[in-house]
């Protein structure tokens, strides 16, 4: 970022003065706080008389679409009005907290009115912005609140917009922990996992330590349901797509197990190990080629999968996850659109399977269930961010809004039983008969020809693994511990070694179960943004407890086999629809496609579309979407089981489009879109 970025538009502190500070102010409700305020500026001639009315009521309206205290005791409304010539903040500290509705609940003493005129709106927004980050800089709030004079207020304003202002350049993390261990190789062997165990070695008794409190709790019950129904979900659709060589029951055990001890061994616990879509598919494109050159499929499965974790270890002693410093953006979104378009394509491929194999009535029933599971999850998903119920409530069904959905939708299914046969549609958990694979059944030819397929799987395993550890590691989450991504790898593939030798389901860390268990362990607060804010976390619980706890519930759950053969497979279908569905969310790369159809004058002002010519943009996008139709024929072509290998050939792809365009504006391109990002970009 260059120093003339931050001077091309006056910072926060240039539209704030003494005489529009109030201390003490008596106030006791919004209303009274907004009144305040336009005294104080007719005084100074600010406003005149007969804008009052006008401009009062244009604050209170952004006020009743939703509250604007944004936690720890602050609120900020701001609106556009047509009835000031330039941008002003007022600033009132309250004699007494009043409740405004803050997410955290706490009443609200410091108030920052920030109005600007409407034809000023890049201003508006900038100053904004700057505020955001002044309330997140450490000691900000609380010397505001202990200033004697509005000259001490404003001197502690004019400080921290000075620090703010000399933030010329973007936080560099080279060498910041939560790239420890990537950044460059240790020249020695296994010094990677080595290091990795020496830093994490400290924290180990601490980790169960800090599981020992009610949060940990509650993020055991939350991420126990989300875990178990992607157990369940994944278990359905591999036996579908292994011919019931392997089901429910072994998703179910290997998660269990391997979760268990990943959280023991591995180097950041907060990883969730499970079963992924790519993997998925790469399971079932193994199957479908084992039956066309007439070859046992376990004995191949289990041959591909202990030479993928020999890689896998090998990959882990050797400081292959210093590669991860050149996966980027541009790398993740491409995955996670090929994810979603697995688990649509596939549950659209399974629904339509039924109209084929099934009466007319059963298929039929079959997608209301299906669509009824996912449109309860989307709504119950979305139900955090809606006005009704208490915040408790809306939570509650935001978390569990997929077993939520599954419950309502089996239990519509059973009322639909004496009108529609469901029997030959419901999920089928068989016994689980743990024996080893038979490796002697597959010639020592085929054994040498698993090596490449394996050697892909290694490849995928390694993507999905270590694209989720620096996800769940990223700093603005604020772990403290440090990662772990080798020793998270070199486990990765033991346990990938011993689930092969028994036919089990191949582990990996999960991305939206691992982000999820982080969340439910942080605590945060709420920071003030023109999108409506976001959250920043402030602590997570780093422990090994929680994880532990939730895989032996998972254990626990096979004893319910009896009853979980009572849920419809639609209902599972629809879950990987869902999944499908939140995995777009918020997905830079189908933002920008959506660009595409929309008209050039009404594009959002994200910050890429400021810093980059828009041709860029577009070419940035199409080469990506390239690259994710590539991955998609493959899927479907007699080269299927080396789509892992065109996914890691996508890093160098992205390598060579800074010799073809502006690297600035394909670091811009490629940037984390955090709402810190966002700020950056801005100052």
């Amino acid at each position: 970022m260059k120093s003339s970025d931050s001077r091309r538009i006056p910072f926060f502190g240039s539209f704030l003065s003494e005489d529009l500070i109030l201390l003490d102010a008596p106030a006791t409700s919004m209303e009274e706080v907004v009144q305040a305020f336009s005294e104080r500026m007719l005084a100074q001639g600010l406003l005149k008389e007969e804008s009052r009315a006008a401009f009062q009521e244009a604050i209170l309206a952004r006020e009743k679409k939703s509250s604007t205290a944004i936690g720890l005791g602050v609120a900020v409304p701001h609106a556009y009005t047509e009835f000031l010539s330039r941008p002003v903040v007022l600033l009132a500290r309250l004699a007494k907290p009043i409740d405004l509705g803050a997410p955290d609940d706490l009443p609200t003493d410091l108030v920052f009115l920030l109005a600007g005129h409407e034809g000023d709106q890049a201003t508006h927004l900038e100053t904004l912005m700057q505020l955001s980050q002044l309330l997140q800089q450490d000691g900000f709030c609380a010397k505001i609140r202990g200033a004697e004079t509005p000259a001490d207020l404003l001197n502690v304003a004019e400080v921290a917009t000075d620090e703010l202002r000399t933030q010329h350049t973007p936080k560099d993390p080279v060498g910041s922990l939560s790239r420890q261990g990537i950044e460059a190789r240790t020249g020695r062997f296994a010094g990677g996992l080595i290091d990795d165990v020496r830093r994490r070695l400290p924290h180990y008794l601490d980790d169960f330590k800090q599981g020992l409190q009610p949060k940990t709790l509650a993020a055991t019950v939350f991420l126990f349901f989300a875990c178990f129904t992607g157990a369940l979900t994944f278990g359905a659709i591999m036996a579908d797509g292994t011919g019931g060589a392997i089901g429910v029951s072994e998703m179910i055990m290997v998660t269990a197990v391997g979760g268990v001890l990943f959280a023991i061994f591995g180097g950041q616990p907060l990883i969730v190990l499970g079963g992924v879509g790519p993997v998925l598919i790469f399971t079932t494109i193994l199957y479908s080629q084992t039956q066309s050159l007439d070859l046992p499929f376990l004995p191949t499965y289990a041959w591909i999968g202990l030479w993928a974790g020999l890689f896998t270890v090998v990959l882990a002693v050797t400081d292959a996850s210093v590669w991860l410093r050149y996966v980027s953006r541009f790398t993740d979104e491409v995955f996670v659109v090929l994810t979603a378009f697995i688990f649509i394509e596939k549950a659209i491929r399974l629904l339509a399977d039924t109209f084929v194999t099934h009466e007319y009535a059963t298929a039929l029933s079959t997608v209301v269930l299906a669509v009824g599971t996912f449109g309860i999850a989307v709504v119950l998903r979305d139900f955090r961010s809606r006005t009704y119920l208490r915040d408790w409530a809306r939570n509650f069904l935001a978390d569990f809004g997929t077993v939520i959905a599954i419950g309502l939708m089996a239990w519509l299914a059973w009322t639909m039983k004496t009108s529609t046969n469901l029997d030959h549609v419901k999920l089928s958990v068989s016994g689980l008969s743990l024996s080893l694979v038979d490796l002697t059944a597959l010639s020592p030819g085929w054994v040498l020809i698993c090596a490449m397929p394996g050697a892909f799987l290694a490849i995928l395993i390694f993507l999905c693994q270590q694209i989720t550890g620096r996800v769940c590691n990223s700093p603005e989450l604020n772990l403290t511990k440090g990662p772990g991504y080798h020793l998270d790898l070199f486990v990765v593939g033991v346990l990938l070694f011993v689930s092969s030798l028994f036919g089990l389901p191949w582990l990996v860390a999960a991305t939206v179960r691992s982000l999820n268990h982080v969340q439910a362990l942080s605590s945060s607060h709420a920071v003030d943004s023109p999108d409506g804010g976001h959250t920043q976390v402030d602590r997570v619980v780093e422990n090994r407890v929680s994880a532990i706890a939730i895989h032996v519930l998972i254990a626990c759950s096979l004893f319910l086999a009896p009853f979980l053969e009572h849920v419809p497979m639609a209902c599972l279908f629809g879950i990987f629809l869902y999944m499908g569905y939140v995995s777009f969310s918020g997905n830079q790369l189908f933002q920008r496609l959506t660009l595409w159809v929309q008209d050039p004058k009404l594009y959002p002002p994200t910050h890429y579309l400021r810093r980059v010519p828009t041709k860029t943009v577009h070419a940035f996008t199409a080469i990506q979407f390239c690259c994710l139709a590539v991955l998609c024929g493959v899927q479907y072509s007699p080269l299927a089981l080396f789509f892992p290998l065109i996914l890691a050939l996508l890093i160098p792809v992205r390598l060579l489009l800074d010799r073809v365009y502006d690297p600035e504006h394909m670091a811009t391109l490629d940037a984390e879109e955090t709402v810190e990002d966002e700020l950056e970009h801005w100052i």
